[in-house]
C-alpha cells in the first residue's frame, strides 16, 4: 500500500467531502481516502498494483474539483 497527497484547487463546503471520500472509497485498489477540509488536501491509501495517482487524480476533477499539480 502506498499513500499520496493530492493538492485540490478549493473546496468551498463539507458536502464536497462527502462526495469525494464516496466516489473514491469505492474504486478499486483504493483502502482508504479521507479528506482535508481545511488544506483542501485528499489523502489517499492505495494499491499500486490496482490504481495510481493519475487515476485518481482523474476521478476527483471529473466529480468537477480541480487538482492542482
Amino acid at each position: 500500500m502506498k499513500t499520496i497527497k493530492i493538492q485540490l484547487e478549493t473546496l468551498t463546503c463539507p458536502s464536497c467531502i462527502n462526495k469525494i471520500e464516496g466516489v473514491l472509497n469505492k474504486q478499486n485498489g483504493v483502502d482508504d481516502a479521507k479528506v482535508m477540509f481545511n488544506s483542501s488536501k485528499v489523502k489517499v491509501t492505495y494499491n499500486e498494483e490496482e490504481t495510481n495517482p493519475k487515476e485518481l487524480s482523474e476521478i476527483i476533477e471529473k466529480l468537477g474539483y480541480p487538482v492542482l499539480s
